[in-house]
């Protein structure tokens, strides 16, 4: 195990360098980018376009692919599924694009699957864990240019309910949930179930809308209902407001929540997130991971404080890149095809086999976080005995 982890160093190291590589010619291959750069969540996103920009520089310095540069196209989404239609339509048929990377939200790689499967482009979302981003609901049928590189709220919400009740020995558990928020609904739907299952009792099951900022009467009502833990399937903000007044409140259940956190959460919620658990993509004492984020940090003069977006999106342009190379071709159909056929694909933080009948990685690992001493700290890769 040592020597392959040296072995890719290596190879990433001689890539970086570049100094034995002919420079690319001719026209550069397009690849698109939708982003959140700008409001909520553009911490995300405007580390997932660095870190793919930084993957396209390095491809380049390395050769690029069929001898011609890459290019990357990013457009900011605002967090938006009318902005993010507009801009994959702008990719797919102004741009001509071979391949889209992200975005980071189930509702809107949900959203740009009416653009990207008939536009026969492929897509590939990062934190997009909602099923219904990758298979259709109505025929369950996949859909054949839609791609995730996260696993899915079924096996997130399963992993979140298992280490509650396995690790943590959770008995009571309330939920909050953004309604009408995909990847917060698919995530509360299979915690329920999961949590259920395992003989865990629900206490209740509370709700907000997307761009409330009080969260005090649900927590009033939470707390009563004799939780001792609560489940977050949020993003991050919500998340650090709901921790920072269950707080003012009196009140420090145990909280578990999915990968839409962020360490942005400790300026609102300060010292209330201490000693609470996250699900995470990946192990941060990867040694892989550290290199990629220490040419990150060189290359952009800051360090990157959202790990799994950079690192989702550098190895998802480096999927692309080697499905081109297979595909021998610059035609999206081919590369599509390329894509759903990879298998033991070495990327920096797991190994990609590629599902073919979900278009799903095949078996990738989730890593437990607590936050504690005000940062993010590994806890161990877990998988319930049931995987799915």
């Amino acid at each position: 195990m040592k020597k392959q982890v040296l072995a890719f160093m290596v190879a990433v190291m001689v890539l970086s360098a570049g100094a034995a590589f002919a420079a690319p010619e001719g026209e550069p291959v397009k690849i698109g980018y939708l982003a959140t750069l700008t409001g909520d969540g553009s911490t995300w996103g405007q580390h997932e376009r660095d870190a793919a920009q930084l993957a396209i520089k390095e491809l380049n310095d390395a050769g690029g692919v069929l001898g011609r540069p890459l290019e990357l196209i990013c457009y900011d989404v605002r967090g938006r599924q009318e902005d993010a239609i507009q801009a994959a339509r702008r990719l797919v048929h102004e741009d001509k694009v071979v391949a889209i990377g992200g975005t980071n939200y189930s509702g809107l790689n949900i959203a740009t699957a009416s653009v990207v499967n008939p536009g026969k482009v492929p897509q590939i979302g990062t934190a997009a864990t909602n099923p219904a981003v990758t298979v259709d609901p109505k025929t369950g049928e996949v859909r054949p240019f839609s791609f995730r590189i996260s696993y899915t709220d079924p096996y997130q919400g399963k992993v979140m309910a298992d280490y509650f009740v396995n690790r943590l020995g959770v008995k009571k558990a309330a939920i909050i949930k953004d309604v009408g928020s995909d990847y917060s609904e698919g995530l509360t739907e299979f915690f329920n179930a999961r949590f259920e299952e395992l003989g865990g009792e629900l206490t209740g099951e509370w709700g907000f809308r997307s761009g409330d900022v009080d969260f005090r009467a649900q927590l009033t009502e939470m707390k009563a209902s004799g939780a001792e833990a609560v489940a977050l399937p949020l993003l991050y903000k919500e998340m650090a407001l709901i921790m920072k007044q269950a707080a003012e409140l009196d009140w420090k259940p145990l909280y578990i929540g999915g990968d839409g956190f962020s360490p942005n959460m400790l300026e609102i919620a300060g010292d209330a997130m201490e000693g609470s658990y996250w699900v995470y993509s990946m192990d941060l004492n990867n040694p892989q991971l550290i290199l990629l984020l220490s040419r990150f940090e060189k290359e952009y003069g800051r360090p990157a404080t959202e790990p799994s977006n950079v690192a989702n999106a550098y190895d998802l342009i480096v999927w692309v890149a080697e499905a081109i190379k297979k595909a021998g071709s610059d035609d999206p159909v081919a590369i599509k095809d390329a894509m759903e056929n990879i298998k033991n694909l070495r990327l920096v933080h797991f190994n990609l086999t590629v599902d073919k009948a979900t278009h799903n990685p095949l078996n990738k690992p989730a890593a437990m976080m607590i936050w504690k001493d005000r940062k993010f700290q590994f806890l161990e890769m877990w998988a319930p005995q049931d995987n799915f």
